[in-house]
């Protein structure tokens, strides 16, 4: 492992109520949802997917920990997070690549540490297998694959699999698709649409959970379209309290983001994305919307507003997000 970085933060620094409010959304994708849910097995949190079009994703696992104690116990924390990490290889034993987390947070409200151990590797890349393209726009296919970790023969008995999961050539078209379509599920939930992330979806990754009755009162459903930006979003509404005022907020995607998704045109979406990721992402107080606005590259939006009936003194909490 080699040290990638080590970033210090006060913890009076980190922001207001919005910051803690609005979740990250990046390219990434839980590991038990994209692997194979339900199963107890050691696995890294998340994978991280660098992609770009026409060429083999970079998918990179991830695993964290975090404490409130001393930069002793940060020390270790790597070795036992590694565990999760190394739990799943991608194409070439013990050559993908990895990054590893611990962060420190002082209950004192001192300084917050993030260490960080990147491991180098080869692999992570899932090349065509035999000239198969993966077909991201096609139904989801359930398959058992990606048995345990098998290290590489060299003399005449083969050595004993390790416990986890291998992404070998064989599975290269099948995993290519996963990532897409597993991001393409959270993106529609974000935005409250249970049958357009039920598309996206296996059986074992939860899709009938998203085919039955959408009602407000057990699920967030997609029920609202707002102008932000001069641009048009549909998604979710909702309301809470925020320290004491009542807030709505609107969670959201992109209008033709959302249309792409919800008739499942995964490979226009990520092309859509990548052409326009560098001058759709925004963070700013929307004065037409009355609350700050974040928009991702993804085409994803989060607003939050104070209801109209409520004192507008509050608003400065969440203007200074």
């Amino acid at each position: 492992m080699t040290p990638l970085t080590c970033g210090d933060a006060k913890q009076s620094d980190l922001g207001s109520d919005w910051n803690r409010v609005r979740s990250t959304r990046d390219s990434s994708e839980t590991a038990p949802c994209l692997l194979s849910a339900g199963q107890r097995r050691s696995r890294p949190y998340y994978f991280a997917e660098v992609r770009r079009p026409g060429e083999p994703s970079l998918v990179i696992p991830l695993a964290y920990k975090g404490n409130h104690s001393d930069s002793a116990t940060s020390a270790e924390q790597p070795a036992s997070a590694s565990a999760h990490a190394e739990a799943v290889h991608i194409g070439r034993w013990s050559e993908t690549p990895g990054l590893l987390f611990s962060t420190q947070l002082p209950t004192d409200g001192g300084t917050m540490t993030v260490h960080a151990l990147q491991a180098p590797g080869s692999g992570g890349r899932s090349y065509p297998a035999e000239g198969r393209e993966a077909n991201l726009d096609a139904k989801p296919a359930q398959e058992n694959v990606m048995s345990d970790i098998r290290p590489p023969t060299e003399g005449p008995v083969a050595p004993e699999p390790v416990r986890g999961r291998h992404v070998q050539p064989k599975d290269y078209a099948w995993f290519r698709g996963s990532p897409a379509r597993t991001t393409a599920a959270g993106l529609m939930a974000f935005a409250g649409s249970g049958h357009a992330t039920a598309r996206h979806l296996t059986d074992r990754q939860g899709r009938k959970r998203f085919t039955g009755l959408e009602h407000a009162a057990d699920m967030s459903i997609q029920d609202a379209a707002h102008v932000l930006f001069g641009n048009e979003y549909i998604g979710a509404g909702h309301v809470f309290r925020l320290n004491g005022p009542r807030v709505e907020a609107f969670s959201g995607m992109d209008e033709d983001v959302f249309r792409l998704l919800a008739r499942g045109d995964v490979e226009e979406y990520r092309a859509l994305v990548h052409a326009s990721r560098h001058v759709r992402p925004r963070l700013t107080f929307d004065e037409d919307w009355g609350g700050p606005v974040s928009v991702h590259a993804d085409g994803s939006v989060f607003a939050l507003r104070l209801l109209p009936e409520q004192d507008r003194d509050a608003m400065p909490r969440l203007r200074g997000a």
